[in-house]
């Protein structure tokens, strides 16, 4: 996870506030201390950690707070406010329209993933259902139109380019009127990476930029460079007029503050942050559950919107089965693809209150999306006749040949077959326990909807169905229990779960 490093320092500073007996001034002072040794350690510029500093302190003042009050509460929330405001300029970020062509220009130094980040960027409006397409007018590097091309054509999205014309104003002119005429709603001209020290090529980004006018500059920043980041940003803001940030290569790199610090240099907000190589390693970028889940806070608002994509509740025939407590073996393979369709695991996993930044590690998510996709193998050999029954797994147990063929088909063992038909076991009789219950899909809070007794126990089934290691990283039973409130109330949860 992005800047796992001082997501932790941090927390663990927040929780030392829970060992002092009495919160008095030498314990913030000691608390600040660790978060700004933090903050300059992962790069953030000095001016910035000192302004935070100050910030804090002259939002708590110990004399003049009413006896009543939660003094660590107030504490945390003010580092967290801060926090924030470091890497938010308070300006309003710039929003596509839908119908009218909305042409983007990207701009930023020579390897910073500006080529990678443009399909990035299509991708995830195509997915929105826009008509978006590239054009490529970087003629400064060679094999930039090949990368560009390989990339948009892997992605299927449309580009343009030239391999004759070396003009790149007259490049961009081109590839936008010819989207435009088109009708094409999302237009991204890359353009060649360039340097501050390299002045004919500023020039040419401001030609390229009065030729096509476009409604949005982007510059693309690289957290490997660290406060590096802000004088080139200035740079950039100084000759054109950038309006949004996308920050890239933010996966696990501890100098990452620089680049974030460095949007202060731009008054731009990020827009997208780069967590990794895949065309589907980039989020939008919200300041409050960017900093809860820096913080291990978890992001519910960002987890709400990626179950919101699936649409799942126009899946009325599921949710009709749940309530009567019903789950086929391709119900449970229906959710399998969900899973995969909800992107990454980690992103997925780091969205989970309680659920550390480094808890989910690249190989950890390999093994867990390769499992995935073995149970969905073995799936793909069952007939529909295995898949619909509601008596899935008494099926193949009384008839054993159906296990063999299931695993000859799928080039698996009959344990295997055996050990998704548990799994599925599982599933199933915590589907019925649950569809039981009759306020449960009532919306609200299942523990209203609930006895205290109801509640209770199918926290513990729960419990018993997940494995130990993940239960103790959400903090036991109790982790648990308010994991499933929060889930079940998070739709009113003030700026997605960020401090409460």
């Amino acid at each position: 996870m992005v800047l796992a490093d001082l997501g932790r320092k941090i927390t663990e500073a927040l929780r030392s506030l829970s060992n002092a007996t009495i919160i008095n001034e030498e314990v913030l002072n000691s608390l600040l201390k660790e978060v700004c040794k933090a903050l300059l350690e992962a790069d953030v510029n000095v001016q910035l950690v000192k302004k935070l500093r100050e910030n804090v302190k002259s939002a708590i003042d110990f004399e003049d707070m009413a006896a009543g009050l939660n003094k660590r509460r107030m504490i945390q929330h003010a580092v967290f406010q801060e926090l924030c405001k470091l890497v938010d300029p308070g300006v309003k970020t710039w929003q596509p329209q839908k119908g009218k062509p909305n042409v983007i220009m990207f701009v930023g130094l020579q390897g910073s993933g500006k080529t990678t980040t443009c399909t990035k960027l299509a991708y995830y409006y195509q997915r929105k259902g826009w008509k978006t397409c590239l054009t490529c007018a970087d003629t400064f590097r060679a094999g930039a139109f090949d990368q560009l091309k390989q990339n948009a054509t892997k992605a299927r999205i449309p580009f343009y380019g030239s391999y004759t014309e070396m003009d790149p104003v007259i490049i961009a002119q081109d590839g936008v009127e010819k989207f435009k005429s088109e009708k094409f709603e999302i237009i991204i001209v890359d353009t060649s990476g360039r340097h501050k020290q390299e002045e004919s090529l500023f020039e040419e980004m401001l030609q390229v930029s009065n030729a096509v006018d476009p409604d949005n500059i982007i510059f693309v920043m690289d957290a490997t460079i660290g406060q590096a980041c802000e004088s080139q940003a200035r740079a950039f803001k100084e000759k054109v007029d950038v309006a949004s940030v996308i920050v890239t290569k933010l996966d696990g790199h501890a100098k990452g503050g620089g680049a974030l610090s460095a949007v202060a240099a731009t008054k731009s907000p990020i827009i997208f942050i780069g967590t990794g190589e895949h065309i589907d390693d980039f989020e939008p970028f919200k300041t409050r559950p960017f900093i809860s889940k820096l913080l291990g806070m978890g992001d519910i608002e960002g987890l709400i919107d990626k179950v919101n994509e699936l649409k799942l509740e126009e899946n009325e025939e599921l949710i009709g089965k749940l309530k009567h407590g019903q789950f086929t073996l391709r119900d449970m393979y229906e959710q399998f693809q969900n899973i995969m369709k909800m992107g990454p695991f980690n992103q997925i996993m780091g969205m989970i209150p309680g659920f550390g930044s480094d808890f989910m590690t690249k190989g950890n998510e390999q093994e867990s999306m390769a499992r995935l996709k073995k149970l969905m193998t073995i799936m793909d050999s069952m007939n529909d006749q295995e898949l619909d029954s509601l008596q899935g797994s008494k099926l193949f147990s009384r008839e054993r040949g159906r296990v063999a063929r299931v695993a000859r088909g799928s080039g698996t063992s009959v344990r295997e077959v055996d050990e998704l038909l548990s799994q599925y076991n599982k599933f199933a009789a915590m589907v019925k326990k649950m569809g039981g219950i009759k306020g449960l899909f009532k919306g609200g809070d299942m523990s209203r909807n609930m006895n205290p007794s109801q509640f209770q126990r199918l926290n513990q089934q729960m419990a018993r169905m997940m494995d130990p290691r993940v239960l103790q990283q959400m903090g036991g039973m109790q982790g648990l229990q308010s994991m499933m409130r929060q889930f079940q109330g998070a739709g009113g949860m003030p700026g997605g779960g960020g401090h409460n």
